[in-house]
């Protein structure tokens, strides 16, 4: 198996190093079968999956939909990226300051998640300056 160009930009996102990259190439296969950016957040678990009526509870079902190790992927690179990355560890305690630290943690995650997406599909390189603007 070649390695596809979608293989150097993930390299250039802060957090996502040779074993992320390629976890996350791997598993994400064509990116043209996902309609939208939030099609793909979805498929890598990155969002809540609820069932509301009437603004009431109905359930959480289809939480284990998605590819398992897609979310563990950006999980992991989302915390390299807290713990190296001033900017990165700036949003996070700002969100954990307004509301706790796993809420804080997923929305690096799913940040992270989403400019994956748009690096995979327009095959670009990484400006880190745009993560956290």
């Amino acid at each position: 198996m070649e390695i596809r160009k979608e293989f150097t930009g993930l390299q250039t996102v802060p957090g996502i190093g040779k074993i992320l990259a390629l976890a996350i190439m791997l598993e994400t296969g064509d990116i043209g079968r996902f309609a939208k950016v939030g099609n793909f957040s979805s498929y890598c678990r990155k969002v809540p999956t609820v069932w509301t009526s009437n603004g009431k509870k109905k359930g959480s079902v289809n939480g284990k939909n998605g590819n398992k190790y897609l979310a563990w992927a950006f999980f992991e690179a989302a915390e390299f990226l807290r713990r190296y990355d001033q900017s990165a560890r700036a949003f996070y305690n700002r969100k954990a300051a307004k509301i706790n630290f796993m809420v804080a943690h997923t929305a690096l995650v799913h940040k992270l998640c989403r400019a994956t997406y748009f690096i995979i599909r327009d095959e670009v390189v990484c400006d880190p300056k745009k993560l956290f603007t």
